[in-house]
């Protein structure tokens, strides 16, 4: 008799689609990724290495889509840092270059902290009851850096000139570090560098494209690191589904930034707010209650 596979095609088409709204919209797509299952009755274990495994191709998906969508812009900024090693130093309006270092500032603290914690504090925190009140905690904090923003300057200036101008070198450091947050189920990596962005003085459009590109590397990174375990023993069962869930994931990352970016040219965080504080509330009392 042949054993059932631990996720099926159908379990694989929502998790997929789910995660590529989730890890974009400042909601935590880690902390969704605990809660429904169990909501849904699913016999799937968060902490189970093959769930981690299926995970990380659903990531790849969406870094491979956030990477193409910034395609340019991504382009420059490689040309920029490219510059930038050549002169040995960065010129005084060489604002892609800039950027580049932005990122790369920003990346060190997330992928560090990263490889350091996420097992722990998966193992720690991944269950739907703590991912229901990291949530709510998320909803704090999207409150709190709408609370905290600096008024952004308006400029005509292209848009990665602008954050280039804006950020230090000091602050992407912080932002960075801020979404090594999303280690623990509940809390969005999205949504605590658009928070951190915005604190620094981003507009909402610039701290959403800020946070897209500084994700983009880590979670890329982190998938590549692990994706070897998926055509090893722990992709035994799941490889078909991990590649329709990443097919998923694709497509709704991509409606979800092209979404996202025109969302934060006249809108705020709070809606997502909300959310995480309304939806969080309601799994704690479910889970209670069950």
């Amino acid at each position: 008799m042949i054993a059932a596979a631990p996720i099926s095609y159908f379990q694989a088409i929502v998790l997929g689609l789910l995660q590529g709204v989730t890890e974009l919209f400042p909601i935590s797509s880690l902390g969704h990724s605990v809660i429904f299952p169990s909501l849904f009755g699913w016999n799937i274990h968060q902490n189970d290495d093959y769930f981690i495994t299926f995970l990380v191709a659903t990531h790849l998906a969406t870094a491979i889509v956030l990477f193409g969508f910034f395609w340019h812009d991504w382009m420059r900024i490689l040309r920029g840092l490219g510059r930038s090693l050549r002169d040995r130093g960065i010129g005084p309006e060489d604002w892609d270059a800039k950027l580049g270092w932005l990122l790369v500032v920003g990346t060190i603290p997330a992928g560090i902290l990263g490889l350091l914690l996420e097992h722990a504090l998966r193992r720690l925190f991944a269950s739907p009851q703590s991912a229901s009140f990291f949530l709510m905690l998320n909803g704090v904090l999207l409150f709190g850096a709408e609370a905290l923003r600096r008024r952004a300057p308006q400029t005509d200036e292209d848009d990665d000139t602008r954050i280039a101008r804006q950020v230090s070198f000091p602050q992407s450091f912080v932002v960075g570090a801020a979404q090594a947050i999303a280690l623990i189920p509940g809390f969005s990596r999205s949504g605590a560098a658009m928070g951190g962005g915005l604190i620094v003085g981003l507009s909402h459009k610039d701290a959403a494209r800020f946070a897209f590109l500084l994700a983009t590397p880590i979670i890329g990174a982190a998938a590549l690191l692990k994706l070897p375990e998926l055509f090893g023993s722990q992709g035994d069962g799941i490889r078909g589904q991990a590649l329709v869930a990443s097919l998923c994931s694709a497509l709704t990352a991509y409606f979800s930034v092209r979404f996202l970016m025109r969302y934060f040219e006249t809108r705020t965080l709070i809606p997502f707010a909300i959310w995480c504080l309304a939806f969080g509330a309601a799994c704690s009392l479910y889970f209670l209650a069950t």
